[in-house]
């Protein structure tokens, strides 16, 4: 069954904030905000455990997440927030729930996370395509990715790869749009290989590649930081998995 949903609360919050000189209006800051659409008894009950450990509240506000936003989940993994934000953005927005068609091949969990968001959120729609190529549609408010970042910079693909991915969420978003970003943080210069070794990425080196596609640098966050993390291991290891030291940055496309 596909499900719609409608948060009263987070729906009013943003529609009584006033508009920018911009003609965006800011979003809640407040993660309280967002209580509403995290309690819902709709949700998963393996996705409402890992709540705390992700702080989605807070990541939410970070990344001004708000009633009536079109958004894209970029590379969306078991699918954890665009379940987030199909709930988030209620009827009147939607979700681009993408998936690489290159991991949809190398693990059918994967292409099998994007039917289900698909199929079961009436606000979400797949989309599938090479990881060089994501088919964004235009018009966007917000592009998110959460621990995946650094798999553009994966082996297999191209080195080109990211400058690409970048170029077409700049052309995606609308102006003043919102490119947020969290991954698993690398050592200061590391190097772009540890994505591949490591599954992380120096923050200094996802800053570089952003602003060169155009973005402007917002605010960082270290809601997720972890300072007993070395930052050497694979994240994967059973001894570090959960965690890492993560980073979080949000971009603004110019207006």
């Amino acid at each position: 069954m596909r499900r719609s949903f409608s948060y009263p609360a987070l729906a009013a919050a943003s529609a009584v904030l006033l508009l920018g000189v911009s003609g965006f209006a800011p979003a809640p800051q407040d993660a309280s905000a967002y209580a509403e659409v995290l309690a819902s008894s709709d949700r998963l009950a393996a996705d409402r455990a890992r709540d705390e450990g992700r702080r989605a509240a807070e990541t939410l506000a970070f990344a001004q997440v708000r009633a009536g936003q079109k958004v894209a989940d970029m590379i969306i993994g078991g699918g954890y927030f665009t379940r987030i934000f199909a709930a988030a953005v209620g009827e009147e927005g939607s979700v681009v729930a993408w998936q690489p068609a290159e991991f949809i091949a190398f693990q059918a969990s994967y292409g099998e996370s994007l039917t289900t968001v698909d199929e079961a959120y009436e606000n979400v729609s797949a989309l599938r395509s090479p990881i060089g190529a994501p088919e964004f549609p235009q018009g966007l408010d917000l592009v998110f990715t959460a621990q995946n970042y650094h798999d553009l910079h994966l082996a297999p693909f191209a080195d080109d790869t990211a400058a690409r991915v970048n170029a077409a969420v700049f052309a995606a978003l609308k102006p003043g749009g919102l490119y947020v970003i969290v991954d698993h943080s690398a050592l200061a210069g590391a190097g772009l290989g540890v994505a591949d070794s490591l599954h992380r990425i120096d923050i200094a080196d996802v800053r570089r590649e952003v602003e060169a596609a155009g973005f402007v640098l917002e605010a960082e966050s270290d809601i997720l930081a972890r300072p007993d993390d070395p930052r050497t291991a694979n994240v994967f290891d059973a001894d570090i998995r959960g965690q890492t030291d993560q980073f979080m940055l949000r971009f603004r496309k110019p207006a």
